[in-house]
């Protein structure tokens, strides 16, 4: 990326405006997971742990099982993706009208489990990770999206690109589900992918802590042309193909980082850790540049390609990372 320098009246106008009228809506995401499994405590005999390199069948207790889950993260969004996700489980086998051995409840659940999907972009950059704590099986969360048909799973926090997430999620059972392979705990992990596993989609609403903001002008959103970064107007408006830059907050940490409330620096420019994403009227634009903006605390720079087909008149610009999105501003093309 060409560094260019965005007008100091202009940055101070704009920066002067940040955090106003924040509006922290929930975002969806869909995990794909390839290759869980689920990993049994059924001996006692720890020098057994981890050693079978074949594909083992677990021998689990009637209840009160403890297990840990292991998968793979393949996507996001419909985005490739790379990442762990990892369950401590403990089954409780809770049953309005139970079975011997199942423990009576006013709800159906299998397992009471601890979570983390830890996420990776698909050159294996880290981006962040999301914890939860929260039950298998039965009834899925209230106000959740209607993808999801199972468990029950409280979002209790995050790291990186998540910090202070919230929120919750569960299972969609899609025809391409194939429920996790059950093992015992003497077979060794490093084998997981050569054994095989299923195929499980995880749907999150999360709530994050902040969301990406196109930063305001007194001129209107810093949406500039990246030539001479003067602002897209009504009199001087974009055109189909231009090369736009738009500042914003929100993008998360940086590759190299930086210290909590430190400035990015000029040399080198810090890229955007997460997947940046902008639309123009819904539609995807090629985004060619993500960086923090020197000597900001907050402030990014993302150049993008308005499409080739985008339509004349009014269109909106919205900017997400890591799959979260911030509201949409309007400009003009010509």
């Amino acid at each position: 990326m060409t560094r260019r320098t965005l007008p100091l009246p202009l940055l101070l106008t704009a920066y002067c405006t940040l955090g106003q009228g924040q509006v922290l809506s929930p975002a969806i995401l869909e995990i794909d997971v390839e290759n869980p499994v689920q990993y049994f405590e059924d001996t006692s005999d720890l020098s057994k742990f981890a050693t079978d390199p074949n594909p083992t069948t677990a021998i689990p207790p009637k209840n009160f099982a403890w297990t840990v889950y292991i998968g793979d993260i393949v996507a996001v969004n419909g985005q490739p993706a790379k990442g762990t996700v990892t369950r401590n489980l403990r089954q409780v086998f809770l049953n309005t009208t139970p079975n011997p051995g199942q423990a009576i409840a006013d709800a159906v659940r299998n397992a009471v489990t601890a979570d983390t999907f830890e996420i990776l972009k698909s050159d294996g950059t880290p981006i962040g990770t999301i914890g939860s704590y929260g039950l298998t099986v039965g009834s899925p969360p209230l106000g959740a999206p209607l993808s999801i048909t199972q468990g029950n799973f409280a979002i209790t926090g995050g790291t990186g690109a998540f910090l202070g997430a919230r929120g919750q999620f569960g299972q969609a059972v899609t025809p391409q589900t194939i429920p996790q392979r059950q093992a015992s705990m003497t077979e060794d992990p490093a084998n997981r992918r050569r054994n095989g596993g299923g195929r499980i989609k995880f749907v999150l609403q999360v709530i994050p802590m902040s969301t990406p903001q196109i930063v305001a002008t007194a001129g209107g959103p810093a949406v500039t042309h990246s030539g001479d970064f003067s602002l897209v107007t009504a009199s001087k408006p974009a055109v189909a193909g231009e090369i736009l830059s738009v500042f914003v907050t929100g993008l998360g940490p940086t590759k190299p980082g930086v210290d909590p409330g430190e400035p990015f620096p000029a040399t080198p420019l810090a890229a955007v850790n997460s997947p940046v994403d902008v639309t123009v009227n819904g539609k995807p634009a090629e985004v060619t540049a993500a960086v923090g903006y020197p000597g900001t605390a907050d402030g990014y720079q993302v150049n993008f390609r308005v499409p080739l087909d985008a339509a004349k008149g009014p269109a909106t610009v919205q900017v997400a990372a890591a799959w979260i999105a911030g509201p949409a501003v309007s400009i003009v093309i010509q």
